[in-house]
């Protein structure tokens, strides 16, 4: 008879649509997540049918006069809960939970009320990982000034947003900042008065955050140490390869007939193939 009710309960369901309302549900992967049956006050629920809808359309959980049963073939089998208020408890969540989800609810009268929500499962945001590049100085830069792009990033993390924080400060000024990408990289200038200055790149979504803190002068102190190793290899190693590759064709060009008798012999080598050319 149970079975019976369930089924007539879906076909009548499908046939006639009632009243849906919307409400949209948050989680993170490994955590638990609760879907609410809320319905109209003096509503006496008899029944309830919870149910997947999409990707793909699976029973979830069923309440019929009090008894509870959650074990029906889904991808969600093991990992449901209903309470005694015939909210649906789901975890641990997976990547793969998001989708829409409805409630079915019967009164004792025989009258339906659906709910459909929504559920969005979002991975925990790891530890970003921040990188400092220093721009070249240059006249237009004043002295002992160093500007540096910090640039923050998380892999395969969707609905992230970035944020830059300075460490020991609640404002953060605009005058000697700069963002780029959605936030994604800040530029500062810097001066000697800097050295302890630190920043903070907070990454965050729906359901969780994470930050990583960076003090950019040192690298600046670091980069002017290479740029100068640099200027002189600028120097340096052209004129080595011009040298090596003038003695190269020195060699080439003297080798075979360098002194006075070496000479005679490639002149008589010379002029003995012009006298006495092959013949096939």
């Amino acid at each position: 008879m149970a079975v019976w009710s369930l089924w007539s309960l879906l076909l009548w369901a499908a046939a006639f649509p009632v009243a849906v309302t919307g409400a949209q549900v948050q989680g993170q992967v490994g955590g638990s997540v609760l879907l609410m049956a809320e319905h109209h006050p003096g509503f006496q629920v008899r029944e309830a049918i919870w149910r997947s809808l999409w990707p793909s359309e699976e029973l979830l959980a069923t309440s019929f006069q009090g008894s509870l049963e959650t074990l029906y073939h889904s991808r969600f089998l093991g990992r449901t809960q209903m309470h005694s208020n015939l909210s649906l408890e789901l975890r641990p969540l997976e990547s793969g939970d998001s989708g829409n989800f409805s409630v079915l609810l019967v009164d004792t009268g025989g009258r339906t009320w659906t709910q459909i929500l929504q559920l969005k499962v979002y991975d925990a945001v790891p530890r970003p990982v921040v990188q400092v590049f220093i721009a070249v100085s240059g006249d237009a830069q004043p002295a002992k000034t160093c500007q540096a792009f910090l640039s923050c990033w998380v892999p395969n993390i969707s609905d992230i947003t970035y944020r830059w924080q300075q460490e020991g400060t609640i404002d953060f000024g605009t005058k000697t900042h700069g963002l780029f990408i959605d936030g994604q990289v800040l530029m500062v200038s810097l001066g000697p008065g800097d050295k302890g200055m630190a920043y903070s790149c907070i990454v965050s979504n729906p359901v969780s955050w994470n930050s990583t803190v960076v003090n950019p002068w040192e690298s600046c102190n670091h980069e002017a140490g290479k740029s100068s190793y640099k200027d002189v290899l600028l120097v340096v190693v052209p004129i080595s390869l011009l040298l090596i590759l003038a003695g190269l064709l020195s060699a080439w060009h003297w080798g075979p007939c360098s002194g006075k008798k070496k000479k005679d012999a490639c002149a008589n080598g010379v002029a003995l193939e012009t006298e006495n050319p092959l013949v096939p």
